[in-house]
């Protein structure tokens, strides 16, 4: 296994990696239908979170790193549920559309989780070698 700040560095750059190809998912005119962007985008987003689980904990089994990812996600997509006029307000910016969203989805849960599971099994991979 590799060293811990060795490790942080790969994932860094994974995490970036992610960023970018979310960002170009949303808003690069790519011609992708609607919803493969919208949850391409919620996949990509659950995979960063994972990236940044395991970026403060890289020792952490990869089990225990996912199910903490997906308890963030979940926890973020509830935060969907609470209003005020400067939250909302927030969530019209572009940076709030793309860090909290707007609107509560259980399907946007169901994206976190596909990317969650799919970051956790390609860092399981990477960790065996």
């Amino acid at each position: 296994m590799p060293s811990p700040q060795t490790r942080r560095l790969g994932l860094l750059a994974a995490i970036l990696i992610v960023i970018a190809a979310g960002i170009g998912v949303r808003l690069l005119p790519l011609g992708l239908p609607r919803e493969v962007m919208k949850y391409a985008g919620s996949v990509l987003w659950g995979a960063m979170v994972y990236g940044l689980v395991a970026l403060v904990r890289p020792r952490a089994a990869t089990g225990r790193l996912a199910a903490v990812a997906l308890a963030l996600a979940v926890l973020v997509e509830l935060f969907r549920l609470v209003h005020t006029p400067e939250l909302d307000a927030f969530r019209r910016t572009l940076a709030g559309q793309l860090l909290l969203g707007r609107i509560f989805s259980v399907w946007n849960v169901v994206a976190y989780a596909v990317g969650i599971g799919l970051a956790a099994g390609l860092d399981a991979g990477t960790r065996r070698r």
